[in-house]
C-alpha cells in the first residue's frame, strides 16, 4: 500500500464510536471497544441498529489510534466489534495497534472468511468470538445473508487453527427454538468443537431491526444436548 492510500485509509471516518473502557468483553482482559459501521447482514434481533445502518462513522483509523497511544499502560486489549469490522480493511489498523502492544479480539458473524484467514496468518488477531446466528435452515431467515457456506468455512478454520476462540449465539425464544439450538450443538459436536458454547439471551430494547420484543415462547433448558459445555450469559 503506498502512502496516499494509507493516508485516505486512515482518515476515513470508518468507526462509529469506541467505548473507553470495558472488563468483560475480552476474557481476562481491560479493553476497549472499537464499534464499526456497517454490516453484511440484518439480523432481526440486532439492537445495534444504528451502527448497522451507519454510512458515516465518527472516528477515523488514525483519531482511535491517537486514543489508544493514551492508553497505553492502561488497558492491555482492544475489540473490534460492529456492525462488522471484517466489512472494513483491518490489515494495516491492526498492524499499528499490535504495535503499540495491545492484544487484539474480533467479534464476528464470519462471513468474510479471506479477511480473517489472512488476520489470522499474519498473527494480528489474539482472540476471535465467533456469532453462530442459526442453524442453516433458519440462517437466511434469521440473518437475511445467504452466506451460510462462508460462515461454515470460517468455523472450520478456527477449529483447525490454534487461535483462542469462542461460539456463541443469540437466543430469542420466537426465533430459535430447544430443537434449533441442538442442531447447532449437534453441528459442532460434528466438528469436534472443544471449547464453551455461549447461549446469550436477547437484550430487550426499544428499537431492533426487526422491532421484535419480549419472546412469547418458552425455552426449555433441559431439553437441550448435554455432550457440550453449555454457558449462558
Amino acid at each position: 500500500m503506498n502512502i496516499d492510500k494509507e493516508n485516505s485509509l486512515f482518515n476515513t471516518n470508518f468507526i462509529y464510536d469506541i467505548t473507553k473502557f470495558s472488563h468483560l468483553d475480552y476474557p481476562d482482559h481491560l479493553s476497549c471497544i472499537i464499534w464499526f459501521g456497517g454490516c453484511n447482514m440484518r439480523c432481526d434481533y440486532c439492537y445495534n441498529k444504528d451502527i448497522v445502518f451507519s454510512k458515516n462513522g465518527n472516528y477515523s483509523f488514525n483519531d482511535t489510534l491517537d486514543f489508544l497511544k493514551t492508553r497505553v499502560g492502561l488497558l492491555n486489549g482492544v475489540v473490534l466489534s460492529g456492525g462488522e469490522a471484517t466489512t472494513h480493511n483491518l490489515k494495516e489498523f491492526t498492524q499499528e495497534i499490535k504495535k503499540l502492544g495491545f492484544k487484539i479480539k474480533l467479534d464476528t458473524n464470519g462471513l468474510n472468511f479471506k479477511s480473517i484467514k489472512e488476520l489470522i496468518d499474519l498473527n494480528l488477531i489474539d482472540f476471535i468470538a465467533l456469532d453462530y446466528k442459526a442453524p442453516k435452515d433458519k440462517f437466511l431467515k434469521i440473518t437475511h445473508s445467504n452466506r451460510y457456506d462462508e460462515f461454515s468455512k470460517t468455523l472450520d478454520l478456527l477449529i483447525n487453527s490454534n487461535i483462542k476462540f469462542e461460539v456463541r449465539t443469540t437466543l430469542h425464544n420466537d426465533l430459535l427454538n430447544e430443537d434449533d439450538i441442538n442442531t447447532i450443538i449437534d453441528d459442532l459436536l460434528q466438528r469436534e468443537y472443544k471449547n464453551n458454547y455461549y447461549l446469550q439471551k436477547f437484550l430487550v430494547t426499544q428499537d431492533n431491526i426487526a422491532g421484535i420484543g419480549t419472546p412469547k415462547n418458552s425455552f426449555d433448558k433441559s431439553l437441550l444436548c448435554k455432550e457440550i459445555n453449555l454457558v449462558w450469559r
